[in-house]
């Protein structure tokens, strides 16, 4: 061969040798088994029969396990596509959670679920109305939950718009759900104000349990369930630096 036809021999070798597959299947599915840490792709949801085995306390310590694998960076690797498929024909979640709009708050994420697992409600500053209220009776008579959180959040925008007092449109009336929280926190000691990060910290946690309280209070359904230990009630704050959620101790 001259050293002409070698020099392109060599070249079109190269050329296919970039085209192929590499590496290997086998060794693209090592890699990537090591990139998810080697855990397996959970693809089952939970069955009816594994949600009446658990009780409130087994779900409450599961959401703060939950807690602890998001805050290290540690989510179990899911096969959502699957999930969805076998989710299909019914759903039997272990909670319901109340959280704030707030984008930074991936509820699921949070808590390390997947499909199936919680059913989540939002609303700018994290209060019920009968819409919610019907949900949690829903979610919990009907469907089977076990607990219901409600989550709020540091540096709250509704908390900090109640506490302003802010009127604009919807939100005007919106607030008026919030604003016994801020009442409630008048015993503060320090400025009173949505610039004191830790007033509106405060005024955050109270109306975490002014909530609480509403729901006990507008939903015999719930409050009965409760009563007969067949779910439990719990509030919570998400650490908007660290992603820790504190739950509350009553």
């Amino acid at each position: 061969m001259t050293p002409r036809l070698n020099y392109l021999f060599l070249c079109i070798t190269a050329l296919f040798s970039c085209n192929s597959s590499y590496p290997p299947a086998e060794e693209q599915s090592t890699a990537e088994n090591i990139y998810r840490g080697l855990r397996p792709l959970v693809e089952k949801v939970l069955t009816a029969e594994e949600q009446a085995q658990l009780s409130p306390g087994d779900v409450i310590k599961n959401l703060q396990a939950g807690n602890e694998r998001f805050i290290n960076n540690d989510l179990t690797a899911r096969d959502h596509t699957e999930q969805v498929r076998k989710s299909t024909y019914g759903q039997f979640p272990k909670a319901v959670v109340l959280s704030c709009l707030d984008s930074r708050i991936p509820v699921e994420d949070v808590f390390d679920k997947g499909i199936g697992d919680i059913f989540v409600a939002r609303v700018a500053g994290n209060f019920v109305n009968e819409d919610i209220l019907g949900s949690m009776e829903f979610g919990c008579k009907v469907a089977g939950a076990k607990a219901i959180l409600v989550m709020g959040h540091e540096r709250c925008g509704a908390i900090k718009a109640a506490i302003d007092r802010v009127e604009m449109g919807n939100i005007t009336q919106m607030l008026t759900k919030i604003e016994p929280a801020v009442e409630q926190s008048q015993d503060f000691l320090g400025e009173k104000t949505s610039k004191n990060m830790e007033f509106v910290s405060y005024v955050a946690k109270n109306n975490v349990r002014n909530t609480i309280k509403v729901i006990k209070e507008q939903s015999e359904v719930l409050k009965e369930m409760e009563e007969k230990g067949e779910i439990k009630i719990v509030g919570a704050v998400y650490d908007m630096d660290s992603g820790k959620v504190t739950f509350f101790d009553e």
